[in-house]
């Protein structure tokens, strides 16, 4: 991120609050990418090494760009290929290094075609995509993985020659509520019963909950969340991708584009959550603990999220990967997508044969959920 400057990546749309502020996404900001690499959790070393594509006009001006990574793992991405990695080389491929477009660790919709403000969108974007294949082509490199992106450029991807893929996360959708308790009255009765007890009962043992934004964003809070993030993360993933260091250059950096909420008993911080605040939407990424409570992750991720949300006039919640639990607390299906390159034809052949099942699966999935929300019928 080094190779360019804050002020030229942040005329990249959406990339800063900028002209116009409900599309800002903080995780494509020149200050949220290089946090990640002034830390050290990407890199050469920790097998995302950056390889960023910039394009620009004969006269040197930045017109568009992909922060791009080539990869030796596929950890950390949320999308997920190790099946087809393992068939690649059991039969005789080479499936790492791989490129990657994507916010490392972060499983967030957002642009990954990135054009600057007053360019013109489909031809940038027509350009990086089509740069994106012939860089995978001249570095002899086996895929290229565009992850968690916007629908304008999947079908840019697609016409280079991308195979789409879907997924599922589940949002929540602002719908204009005064408060949370306008959002209650849209749920059936016995859902609407059920998360005030939940949110009752998330509270009891003394447990009071804050909400850190801003100058409250102290390195004593930092200290509090990544202790229940390390446990947290050691505990699921054996090796947690985020270091300190991190915390506080994005405390440093951006403070006012986080939101941490945080649960005490007894004087001190037990649990806590990460959020990142968009132009409209509020993204939910890390939670931990070192005192298991009951309902109290649902209470820290999901219940103040919804508050903070309406509070701020949001239009979405993003609850992160994965969570049908998500579904009953008000978190509808969404679908969401990415697109892949595959070099070799064989392997190329079975990918699109395999995607073309799972699309079906994930759309049929998604239409069962969607029936069976918490919200009153009609």
């Amino acid at each position: 991120m080094d190779d360019f400057s804050k002020e030229e990546w942040s005329g990249l749309s959406g990339a800063s609050r900028g002209d116009c502020t409900t599309s800002y996404n903080p995780f494509i900001s020149h200050d949220f990418l290089s946090a990640l690499e002034d830390a050290g959790t990407v890199s050469r070393q920790t097998g995302w090494q950056p390889q960023h594509l910039r394009l620009e006009t004969s006269g040197g001006t930045l017109i568009g760009a992909v922060s791009c990574y080539l990869k030796s793992h596929s950890q950390g991405e949320y999308v997920f290929d190790h099946g087809w990695a393992d068939a690649f080389e059991r039969a005789g491929g080479r499936y790492y290094p791989k490129l990657q477009v994507s916010v490392p660790f972060t499983p967030a919709t957002g642009p990954r075609l990135l054009v600057a403000r007053g360019a013109s969108e489909p031809t940038v974007r027509a350009a990086l995509a089509g740069g994106l294949k012939t860089l995978t082509d001249r570095l002899g490199v086996s895929s290229a993985h565009v992850t968690f992106a916007i629908d304008e450029d999947i079908e840019l991807l697609e016409e280079a020659g991308f195979l789409p893929r879907t997924d599922q996360q589940f949002h929540f959708r602002n719908e204009g509520y005064g408060d949370y308790a306008d959002f209650l009255d849209t749920l059936a009765s016995r859902k609407r019963k059920a998360l005030r007890k939940e949110r009752a009962a998330a509270v009891q043992d003394g447990i009071t909950i804050d909400r850190l934004t801003g100058k409250d964003l102290t390195e004593a809070a930092w200290d509090d969340f990544f202790r229940f993030y390390m446990d947290t993360g050691s505990r699921k993933w054996g090796r947690p991708y985020l270091n300190r260091k991190f915390f506080s250059l994005v405390g440093e950096r951006m403070a006012d584009d986080v939101l941490l909420v945080m649960a005490k008993r007894n004087g001190r911080y037990v649990a806590g959550a990460i959020n990142f605040i968009g132009g409209d939407r509020l993204f939910g990424r890390n939670w931990g603990c070192i005192e298991d409570h009951p309902f109290l992750h649902f209470e820290v991720c999901y219940h103040q999220a919804i508050d903070f949300a309406i509070e701020r006039g949001l239009k979405v919640v993003e609850a992160g990967a994965q969570g049908e639990h998500k579904l009953a607390r008000g978190y509808m299906p969404v679908i969401t997508r990415s697109a892949h390159y595959i070099a070799h034809p064989g392997l190329r052949r079975a990918v699109a044969e395999y995607l073309e099942r799972e699309r079906q699966e994930v759309a049929q999935i998604g239409e069962y959920l969607e029936e069976h929300g918490p919200f009153r019928k009609g």
